[in-house]
């Protein structure tokens, strides 16, 4: 993992000191092993290493022999598989951007779908006057622009691209209404000018224009069939296996979340098997509990894991410190942003960690929600009526549902969008603006889908439409400054997708078997209380107390809602959802606490003198400007926004 920062002058300028001095500074939580550059007459790139894979990667910014100028972030896991296909070329330092720049040096562009891993790369190439910036396929790896018509600025990390800025910024209402409904595009940002690499693409920009083109898609007509479940099974234990060991390399101890479910379970029991075959030392855990949550405390279950494997881990009461959103984004002065749960940070830095092993993913690819629709959308699809109508019964029999209703539910895919999607705007219209709602319809839905009749089956589109819905989830995560550290995925990795997208979807979820092929194949792996576990705790007595608490405070406010102010809710409908939410009523308490965090957010900008009255939305007020920063600018610890 590593920071870094780049300034190309179309007309040629060299980038100011000052400016670079005061990047360093942003950057300075990067910074701990040194800064690098490299300059010519147009553009100047600045690197920040904070290595978390290999204990001596190679010297960036890279000059290749052509005169381009790589920088490479990212950990990739085929390297050997690209040296063969590169004819066994020997290199020198087999660090992971040594591979990468052969590669490019032979492939040009054509060589970033080979690229599997988490990465993000930037690519200066003076001859054509030209700069390539890509991500992978999940875009885990941040990488922001702003494009003017002098210059192009870009950053892994955005508070340069906000702070040094000497121009107001508008916000961007579409990735408002995203983080109110769901998640934003992952190629959005909070502000109109500030751009996102996206995932699976390359952005190539030249004086004046940009262009973004996605390199890797999902095949949705690949299909995986064996004779037998055992095969399933092997094939799916191969690839966790190998996705697992992929993320453990580091050059620094590693600790992963284990929450008491099947996912962090699982990544944590073969995480044990892998390192001990390799005789290095188990991970450390991190576990969050509440005792006063009558329906999620997970203590019971993460300890039964922590039984198997000898070692506890670090476990921290989520009740005995603020409530945090731990999706919420930590671009520079984004609405929900946080520096982080102190304790949790403390505990990485007493161990010298520098990642963190995540479970997302598992929930959404792995038959996590027990629901019968994207089979029996396939079914419907094939014309295979007979194993339809077979199906229709058994699931209605599992679930107790009538079979009609199943129906209804698979057919709803194929409808409108507008249509499918009345049901789940319904909870915003109590509170939401009338013109947002009209204007932002797709982001507050989470820009639903209509499935297609032909081409890759129905479920396939699901899949895609899931990995779509992680990309905006990830896109929204946080790159700490208190203590970096860099998450990764087991469930995200490309292969191992590639496969549970391909394999037919009764061996994922089954008539009264939730988790079938994870069950079946991780038997003797983990332990089997949390094999058989129905569903995993949920959290109901938190958000009542929050909305509570927002209830009481807002309501004795006096000042205007900037909220309100832009056009987004209505505040006494606000208020009286927060009042109906407090005393336990059916409300939809997710979107009622991000738009407070929301709220929360502006205000603080407008505490700290960082919004003016000049236009945000649509001639709304509410711009942020940062021309009025002291000299000496903060640091990013203290200058981010958090609840």
């Amino acid at each position: 993992m590593a920071a870094q920062f780049g300034r190309w002058n179309f007309d040629g300028a060299p980038m100011p000191s000052a400016l670079r001095d005061r990047v360093g500074e942003l950057l300075a939580p990067w910074r701990t092993e040194g800064q690098f550059g490299y300059c010519d007459q147009c553009a100047e790139l600045l690197w920040f290493p904070f290595e978390t894979t290999e204990a001596c990667p190679g010297p960036q910014p890279m000059v290749l022999d052509s005169g381009e100028v790589l920088l490479w972030d990212g950990r990739l896991d085929n390297g050997s598989e690209i040296q063969r296909a590169l004819g066994g070329l020997q290199l020198s330092c087999r660090s992971d951007a040594n591979v990468v720049a052969a590669a490019w040096s032979e492939w040009g562009q054509d060589c970033l779908p080979r690229l599997v891993g988490d990465w993000a790369l930037s690519l200066w190439i003076p001859r054509d006057r030209r700069l390539l910036l890509a991500a992978d396929i999940l875009a885990t790896r941040h990488l922001f622009y702003v494009l003017e018509k002098d210059w192009v600025q870009w950053s892994s990390v955005p508070d340069p691209l906000v702070l040094l800025s000497e121009s107001s910024f508008q916000f961007d209402e579409e990735y408002l209404a995203g983080w109110l409904g769901s998640f934003p595009a992952p190629h959005l940002t909070p502000f109109r000018a500030i751009h996102r690499v996206p995932p699976a693409s390359v952005v190539t920009i030249r004086p004046g224009s940009v262009a973004v083109r996605r390199f890797w898609e999902i095949e949705g007509t690949r299909k995986i069939r064996y004779a037998r479940d055992a095969e399933y099974e092997q094939h799916f234990l191969e690839l966790l296996r190998q996705s697992v060991r992929r993320r453990l390399r580091s050059r620094s101890p590693i600790v992963a979340e284990l929450s008491g479910g099947m996912d962090s379970s699982a990544i944590v029991c073969i995480a044990d098997q892998q390192t001990s075959a390799a005789g290095g030392p188990q991970i450390d855990t991190v576990s969050y509990y509440s005792d006063s949550e009558p329906h999620w405390n997970e203590r019971p279950w993460f300890a039964r894991v922590e039984a198997q494997r000898g070692r506890a881990g670090l476990h921290i009461d989520a009740t005995a410190s603020p409530p945090a959103d731990e999706h919420a984004p930590r671009i520079l002065l984004g609405p929900g942003a946080s520096t982080g749960q102190t304790e949790f940070l403390d505990f990485m830095r007493r161990k010298g960690s520098r990642v963190l092993l995540s479970g997302i993913g598992g929930d959404e690819f792995l038959g996590g929600v027990p629901t019968p629709v994207p089979e029996l959308e396939d079914l419907l699809v094939t014309a295979n009526f007979i194993a339809l109508g077979r199906r229709l019964l058994a699931w209605a029999l599992a679930q107790r549902r009538p079979w009609i209703q199943l129906l209804r539910d698979a057919v709803i895919g194929f409808l409108p969008c507008q249509l499918a999607s009345q049901r789940r705007l319904r909870p915003f219209l109590s509170w939401l603006d009338e013109g947002i709602v009209k204007r932002q319809r797709r982001p507050l839905t989470g820009y639903p889908r209509r499935w297609e009749w032909f081409g890759a089956l129905p479920s396939v589109q699901e899949n895609v439409d899931a990995l779509d819905s992680i990309r905006r989830q990830l896109s929204c995560k946080a790159l700490s400054a208190g203590h970096p550290y860099e998450r990764r995925y087991p469930y995200l990795d490309r292969d191992l997708l590639e496969f549970l997208f391909a394999i037919p979807r009764e061996q994922l979820v089954r008539p009264r078997e939730r988790r079938s092929l994870m069950r079946r194949a991780l038997t003797g792996i983990v332990p089997q209380e949390i094999l058989d576990r129905k569903r995993k705790a949920y959290v109901i007595r938190s958000p009542l107390q929050l909305a509570e608490r927002y209830f009481r405070e807002l309501s004795q406010e006096t000042r205007e809602f900037a909220t309100a102010a832009l056009g987004i809710v209505r505040p006494e409908l606000l208020l009286d959802a927060l009042r109906v939410a407090s005393q336990g009523d059916s409300v939809s308490v997710v979107p009622l606490m991000r738009v407070v965090a929301l709220e929360h957010w502006l205000r603080r900008l407008a505490d700290g003198g960082l919004l003016t009255g000049s236009h945000g939305i649509d001639g709304r007020s509410c711009t942020t400007t940062t021309n009025c920063f002291p000299a000496s600018l903060r640091p990013p610890t203290q200058t981010e926004v958090h609840l």
